[in-house]
């Protein structure tokens, strides 16, 4: 587990604030939030793509809040550790969770969770859509999916994906490309994209369906090479990389967005706050030229579209993990 402080200086915290308060005998004076470090919980390990919006909404959120922001990394079990955690914190808006569309696929694919994602969560905001990539070692001689499929319909031993762990969006695409190409995939889970992506460049695994940012600066080195994106349509980060449906895998639309939750019974005038600022922060330039450099398309959906959001999607992944057959005891 990695914890790291993102701090304003000479700023009053909310424990200063009521020190200065004149004490009268038998009053009752509610703490102001926060009144102590805000944590933001990353189900994955450091250096993927979750990580880094974290930190990149860390460095603003602290001094938004005149408070300090602590980015603390919870990985395992294909982030529902970290949710886990979080749904289980005291519901006073200082242990948020840096959530994704992952959340919205485990409760189909293991049969039993210690949380229920839509129940224990209140959404405050959506931070950003990461298209997903599929990309192999530039050491490897498939240059499109269609050569990708020839050369796995004859490979021996068989191909390998890496994903962040079961029941995420990387092992769910990768089941959709094995059914509707016929190629036989061996799934390898990780906790992260970072030892995934070391496996990757290191011809540990054949492929992945990764998120973009933590691959894409292997693909500006020239060690990675993307052959498609999961999305309807194409990365503005990557122009000249075909969707699959244009590769010839029609159906395909799946990307990744990632957002921040609180445990569901935090007050409300907790979550309203931490929301419009979290969305002030998404809305301003800075976070998107941040977004920009790591191909993310920056959201800040209000929130109850980002509840509509985590309805329509838990009902649409659990229909695809059916028909799938995707279970994990």
């Amino acid at each position: 587990m990695t914890r790291t402080l993102f701090t304003r200086r000479g700023l009053l915290t909310g424990a200063a604030l009521l020190a200065a308060l004149p004490a009268f005998p038998g009053l009752a004076v509610a703490q102001p939030f926060p009144s102590k470090p805000v944590t933001l919980v990353v189900p994955f390990p450091a250096g993927g793509t979750t990580d880094v919006l974290a930190r990149s909404l860390a460095e603003k959120l602290g001094p938004a809040l005149g408070q300090t922001v602590i980015v603390e990394n919870k990985p395992g079990a294909g982030a529902t550790l970290g949710a886990d955690l979080v749904a289980k914190s005291k519901p006073d808006g200082h242990t948020l969770l840096v959530g994704a569309v992952h959340h919205t696929i485990a409760g189909a694919v293991y049969k039993k969770l210690p949380y229920d994602f839509q129940k224990d969560f209140a959404p405050l905001t959506t931070l950003a859509l990461v298209p997903n990539v599929l990309v192999v070692s530039a050491a490897s001689p498939a240059k499109t999916v269609a050569e990708l499929v020839a050369l796995g319909k004859t490979a021996k031993p068989e191909f390998s994906y890496g994903s962040n762990g079961n029941g995420t969006a990387q092992h769910l695409i990768g089941t959709q490309f094995e059914n509707l190409t016929g190629v036989n995939l061996l799934h390898i889970p990780y906790k992260g994209s970072g030892p995934l992506t070391t496996d990757l460049l290191g011809g540990q695994v054949t492929m992945s369906f990764d998120t973009l940012t933590p691959v894409l600066p292997h693909i500006k080195a020239g060690k990675l090479r993307p052959l498609a994106v999961t999305t309807a349509k194409r990365s503005s980060a990557l122009p000249d990389v075909p969707t699959l449906a244009e590769a010839g895998l029609k159906g395909f639309d799946t990307g990744t967005w990632f957002g921040v939750l609180a445990p569901v019974a935090t007050p409300k005038e907790v979550t309203t706050r931490l929301s419009t600022e979290i969305i002030r922060i998404v809305q301003s330039a800075d976070f998107k030229k941040r977004m920009a450099e790591i191909g993310a398309e920056p959201i800040g959906h209000s929130p109850e579209q980002m509840a509509q959001q985590i309805k329509d999607d838990t009902e649409k992944f659990a229909r695809l993990v059916k028909q799938a057959n995707v279970v994990i005891e």
